[in-house]
């Protein structure tokens, strides 16, 4: 059982303290409490109020402690030496949204690249010289620290840990819980302009929906553009606009998690799921699950699958 402490710090949202909860709630191996400093009564920005009935002593023993809320405001001294004492005992360490501050204020992200919503990146990049602010980043990996955008970004910090714990498809069964997307990676942009130009309202959701159906299949940039019945130029401008990535960066990493689905749920060979991820050999496959996750093939399957093997 991983056991999950959200430690929350007011003012909150409470859409930001019911995600962990939603996502890791439905993980049978999580084990997730909300805490505060204060039990009772905690206010939250433009809703009903919560309570919280945890105190910081759900936190001992925690395996991944996260700072959720605050809105930018000073976090209380007995909520800060919490998170430095699960830090220095070995858990990991994330936040939600403007919980970067908090993580921030208990110096944990001090020399450390991290981000928050983007309205208020500037303030937390100022405020906090020495944490490296990312403001067009959905999430942050640093250190073994994580932290997260605004809102939905949440989810996919969430969901990312999921599938870090457990694989691809238990994350995927999450995600569909949740009515989500199962993979934004952490490097997508957060939508902080018009994600589409203004010249051309359409989506290219078709046209994503159209290559995941041909992931076996080599797939050209002229062949994604002809299905959308644009050019490459405006397919790929219009591609990274709403993905945060370009065509063919964004069917690598859709490869890679057919692939460790396949790895997850399979018996298959591995020049197989090459083939059917769209990897095309044995070698190419091992090369990009090392550089994605830093496991081979091999490794990956013992670690995540979910085949039974009969006794």
């Amino acid at each position: 059982m991983h056991r999950i402490a959200a430690v929350v710090v007011p003012p909150v949202l409470s859409f930001d303290v019911s995600i962990p909860l939603m996502v890791f709630g439905a993980v049978p191996d999580y084990d997730v409490r909300v805490c505060t400093a204060r039990p009772g009564t905690v206010p939250t920005v433009g809703g009903p109020d919560l309570v919280v009935t945890d105190g910081l002593d759900a936190m001992d023993g925690a395996d991944t402690v996260m700072a959720v809320g605050s809105g930018g405001e000073p976090a209380p001294a007995e909520v800060l030496d919490a998170l430095r004492e699960a830090a220095a005992a070995g858990a990991r360490v994330a936040s939600l949204c403007t919980g970067a501050f908090v993580l921030a204020q208990a110096g944990l992200l001090d020399g450390l690249r991290a981000t928050t919503h983007w309205g208020l990146a500037g303030d937390l990049a100022a405020r906090f010289p020495a944490v490296e602010v990312q403001p067009d980043l959905l999430f942050v990996e640093d250190g073994g620290v994580y932290t997260s955008a605004g809102a939905a970004a949440a989810i996919d910090l969430c969901l990312h840990l999921v599938r870090t714990d457990y694989g691809a498809a238990v994350a995927n069964a999450a995600a569909r819980l949740a009515v989500v997307p199962p993979v934004r990676p952490g490097g997508q942009a957060q939508f902080i302009e018009t994600p589409l130009p203004p010249e051309r309202g359409t989506s290219l959701a078709p046209t994503r929906a159209w290559a995941l159906a041909r992931l076996d299949r080599p797939l050209t940039l002229a062949e994604l553009a002809a299905h959308a019945n644009t050019s490459v130029r405006t397919l790929t401008r219009r591609f990274h606009a709403e993905t945060g990535l370009s065509p063919l960066q964004w069917l690598l990493h859709r490869r890679i998690d057919r692939a460790r689905q396949l790895l997850e749920t399979t018996e298959l060979p591995m020049d197989l799921v090459a083939a059917k991820s769209g990897l095309g050999s044995a070698d190419s496959l091992r090369k990009h699950l090392v550089a994605r996750v830093g496991l081979t093939p091999t490794a990956y399957r013992a670690g995540f699958s979910q085949v039974r093997v009969p006794s």
